[in-house]
Parts: C-alpha cells; structure tokens; sequence
C-alpha cells in the first residue's frame, strides 16, 4: 500500500542483531531480513528492544508514500461488502499511525501486528481470519515478496502478487501465487472474476 524506507529497518537489524549486511533499496526485502532474524532469535527481545524496534517502525511510517490507487481500490472493494483487514507483523502502534495518516481507519475492520497477533509472519494472517471467521482459502493477501508469498501459503490463504518491479514480478510468479495485480486498481476486478467463477 505505500512505499517504505528501508534505512529504519536495517538499523533495526544493525543495532539488535549486529547484522551489518548491506542496505537493500527494497524495504520490502529489508523489513523480511528483520523478520527472519526475528523468527530465528534464540530469546525475545527485551522490552527496551522492542520500544527501540518500535519507535524505528514509527519512523519508518512517517517517511513512506502511499501508492495512490490505495484509497480509491479500497474503497470500491469496501463497497463491493469485501471485508477488509491489516495483517502485518509491524508493532501495533506503527500500524494505527499509518492508518492514521492516510485516513484508512474506516476502510478496515480490523488491524492485526505482531502485538495482538502474539507473533509475527503468519501469526497476524491466522488471527486475522480467526477472528473475523474467514474460510482461509477464501481469503487473498497481498505481498511482493518471495516470503510473504511463503508466509501466505503457510497460513492457508491466496497470496496475490503485487508485481511492482517487472523483472522481480517474473522471478515470483515462478512460485505459485494464486493471482497477480500490477495495480490495486485492478484488485476489484480481479475479485469480480474470481466470485464469477464460483
């Protein structure tokens, strides 16, 4: 949904996990490092570890662009009686900041992060559908990356590509995704057609 820096999560890695791998342009690339240092960390971070985390997702926030089909693609699902949900393994409060700034908080019906998810990957994605009694193989989420797709698959839901990168976008579609979209203009489209086949 928008564009992240990537500099807040490499020095999340940095200064938690000593990590000193090169800074990559894609925050998406970035933030799924993090996680996976995260997943594989022998103890959990302690809680001034996780303020620190916390206040870099913050920023990182606050230093992203929304893509402008955002709003107008989610509104139209929202008016097609889609039932729209964050599933994120961002900190709670950075999640309600950008909702928050790009005036989101009525299009979703419920956000989960890692805090009220009680883990990260696709501990949000099962709570989410958990919760709002949601057939997992009914229900799509959008990812951009190799692990995000993987992650979908784990929790039993579609993952769609976002193909934002042409090149990336082909080296992905070899791994299965259940759809793709370039734009989320295209999203309610892509969910009539499904629904026309059922």
């Amino acid at each position: 949904m928008a564009e992240f820096p990537s500099e807040p999560f490499h020095e999340i890695t940095a200064r938690l996990f000593g990590a000193r791998k090169k800074l990559s342009k894609s925050a998406s690339r970035t933030y799924w490092h993090l996680l996976n240092l995260l997943e594989s960390a022998e103890r959990g971070l302690s809680q001034a570890q996780k303020d620190f985390a916390e206040s870099l997702e913050l920023q990182a926030v606050e230093g992203a662009s929304a893509y402008e089909d955002v709003v107008p693609a989610l509104a139209e699902l929202r008016s097609m009686g889609i039932q729209l949900l964050i599933a994120s393994s961002l900190s709670n409060a950075a999640i309600a900041r950008f909702l928050e700034r790009w005036m989101l908080q009525e299009i979703f019906t419920a956000a989960w992060g890692r805090n009220n998810a009680g883990g990260i990957k696709d501990a949000p994605l099962r709570k989410a559908f958990d919760c709002a009694s949601l057939d997992p193989a009914r229900t799509i989420f959008l990812t951009d990356t190799a692990e995000g797709l993987q992650t979908a698959k784990n929790a039993g839901v579609q993952p769609i590509l976002m193909m934002n990168d042409p090149e990336e976008a082909k080296r992905l579609a070899m791994l299965g995704p259940a759809g793709g979209v370039v734009s989320l203009y295209e999203l309610p489209d892509f969910v009539r057609l499904v629904a026309a086949r059922q």
